[in-house]
């Protein structure tokens, strides 16, 4: 079964009772011209189990830490917004598998050749799927030149190829704004990019924990001040399914620059996109943790290719 994702941008009391997440709002449980019947009518409860994700995204939410522990039991994803609306914090659980401290020491000692190699796998999934979008979004584009790429990454991608791939694909996929550049900062649709990539973030860096491994622990990305350096590995063939799924809000909504509740609601709604994996199709929730076991059972050497997504 497919987790929730829920989405919480208005002021709100959140509790546990019987394995369920208690939502409340204040302006009814505060208004004492209301009957205690209307307020337990307007309660509304979520079996913790179908919960994956959780946003809060409003400086009036109240969670009891009850709640929390129990989502963080449940390996459920939370993430906190900032005064930007921007995901700024996520909280996971520093354990979720009964064989977590082997599968650390394996990840630990993981040889810099496979992380290379793994690496030069992800970079040919991750070139091959812009190039796969690119094609169904702008068909008068050529790819032919990002197929070869693929073909040509080495090890460790030491010819940066991700870099020239990259370069190329912004430079075509949004053609309808010829003045965009793919920046943090800068104007729309990099707001909505930036608001998808930090959700799918969340996604990887819990299926990885789920897994028994470390997020912190990349095989290419390093940084003393990043947690999640191997959700930033794992993540990259995936993020062309937030692209295109920012390129149909951009085509749904007249203006983008400000990241309104019903955008974030559709960006959230990347956890459910279908995407395929060894010929089976599965919600992207679901395709992430078919990604990350694989990649623990190549850290040991029971399979030498990490399973992918092919748009």
């Amino acid at each position: 079964m497919i987790k929730r994702t829920l989405y919480f941008s208005s002021p709100s009391y959140l509790s546990l009772k019987d394995a369920q997440l208690v939502i409340k709002l204040p302006e009814v449980e505060k208004n004492n011209e209301l009957s205690q019947s209307f307020k337990n009518d307007a309660v509304r409860t979520v079996p913790i189990e179908d919960i994956g994700i959780v946003v809060l995204d409003n400086k009036q939410i109240t969670i009891t830490h009850g709640l929390l522990n129990a989502l963080i039991d449940n390996n459920v994803a939370v993430i906190s917004c900032g005064s930007n609306g921007l995901p700024t914090g996520l909280v996971l659980p520093l354990c979720c598998n009964t064989l977590q401290s082997e599968r650390f020491t394996d990840q630990i000692n993981c040889s810099l050749p496979l992380k290379k190699q793994l690496w030069q796998q992800t970079i040919q999934a991750k070139i091959s799927n812009q190039a796969a979008l690119l094609k169904k979004i702008r068909p008068s584009v050529v790819v032919s030149n990002m197929q070869k790429w693929v073909n040509d990454v080495k090890s460790g991608d030491s010819m940066n190829l991700e870099g020239r791939a990259a370069a190329y694909y912004w430079k075509n996929i949004f053609a309808d704004n010829p003045n965009f550049l793919r920046d943090r900062d800068g104007d729309t649709p990099n707001n909505l990019l930036n608001y998808g990539y930090a959700i799918l973030r969340a996604i990887v860096a819990r299926a990885l924990v789920s897994s028994g491994m470390l997020p912190t622990l990349g095989i290419h990305h390093h940084n003393r001040y990043n947690a999640y350096c191997l959700a930033d590995d794992i993540m990259e063939p995936y993020r062309p399914y937030v692209d295109e799924l920012v390129i149909s809000i951009m085509e749904k909504y007249r203006d983008t620059h400000e990241l309104t509740k019903e955008i974030k609601i559709e960006l959230l709604g990347i956890a459910t996109r279908d995407v395929v994996i060894n010929g089976q199709q599965s919600p992207l929730l679901v395709g992430v943790s078919t990604t990350t076991a694989s990649l623990y059972r190549c850290f040991v050497g029971d399979q030498r290719k990490i399973s992918y997504p092919i748009m």
